[in-house]
């Protein structure tokens, strides 16, 4: 029987009927604790344009996370802000080009990541599947809550405009991209590149290339685990998010890719029901969707409503 084709693929992620109570209590459990966010200049990376900083916030658990904070040099406001997410195995860089864009830029690293393992650290591979039949332990709990309270960080610095917030990633960014602007109302448009963790059971079935790798690694040590490892990613499915976003959002997926299989893009995009949605499909691309075109597409959607 032929494969369907990416756009009228049947998705077999399913929403909970708790998951907004889910989330709800979570975020509350993160709201409670203080942020304490600490911003240290960092004068080796900055430069005569970029004002660097090391920054470090208190998450879910108590886990201090960290990021990296970067401003136009001299520029004391207002700024619009941007958020910048990492992928699955990158880490978090220096947001120093879009620092000289003219925005206050927050690139997070989420626990796992560098400067934020010291207490959590299940690697890559290994986050994907860490606790996987436990929705109130799994890993992505807590590095969803980090994402979460960065909206937070940001908005703490008061040279950073509450009314122009915006968030770009690829990837695990792409996915985070959409969780930020699901969770957040203070966003203001978000750009998600090549979204993960989307149909997470679908894509397993659909790639055999890593991360999604990772559950068919566990399943067929664990087959009997299969319905509790479908019931707790339907808890962490970012299509399970996606109706909340009520902000433009701009997405790009590869129709060749075969890390985050474009059908789950489609069924994304699909479940954007309140948002006004402009997505670009690169037919001859695979996991970088596009991005040697794309950048600059990204560039102008985030200028157009940050800046504009």
């Amino acid at each position: 029987m032929p494969r369907p084709s990416p756009e009228t693929y049947p998705s077999t992620t399913v929403k909970p009927a708790d998951f907004d109570q889910f989330w709800t209590a979570v975020l509350a459990e993160a709201d409670r604790l203080p942020l304490a966010p600490t911003f240290e200049p960092v004068p080796l990376r900055s430069t005569p344009q970029v004002d660097v900083f090391d920054v470090r916030f208190t998450s879910l658990d108590g886990l201090r996370i960290a990021a990296w904070y970067c401003r136009p040099a001299g520029r004391r406001g207002p700024l619009p802000g941007l958020i910048i997410v990492p992928g699955y195995v990158s880490e978090p860089l220096l947001p120093k080009l879009w620092a000289e864009r003219g925005y206050a830029a927050l690139s997070l690293a989420p626990r796992g990541k560098l400067r934020s393992n010291a207490q959590f650290n299940p690697g890559y591979p290994g986050l994907l599947t860490h606790n996987i039949v436990d929705r109130n332990t799994y890993g992505y709990r807590g590095f969803y809550a980090d994402a979460y309270r960065a909206v937070d960080v940001l908005l703490s610095r008061a040279e950073v405009d509450r009314g122009r917030i915006g968030v770009h990633g690829s990837s695990q960014g792409g996915a985070l991209t959409v969780l930020i602007a699901a969770l957040r109302r203070e966003i203001t448009c978000g750009a998600a590149g090549a979204p993960y963790l989307c149909g997470f059971m679908d894509a397993a079935a659909l790639t055999h290339s890593y991360p999604y790798q990772e559950i068919n690694d566990y399943l067929r040590l664990y087959p009997e685990r299969a319905g509790a490892v479908r019931a707790t990613l339907n808890y962490y499915d970012i299509i399970n998010f996606a109706d909340r976003i009520t902000c433009p959002m701009l997405i790009n997926i590869g129709l060749e890719d075969d890390v985050c299989p474009p059908e789950t893009g489609y069924a994304l995009v699909r479940a954007m029901t309140n948002a006004r949605v402009d997505l670009h499909v690169y037919p001859n691309c695979a996991h970088d969707a596009g991005s040697a075109f794309h950048a600059r597409l990204v560039a102008d959607f985030l200028a157009e409503h940050l800046h504009g």
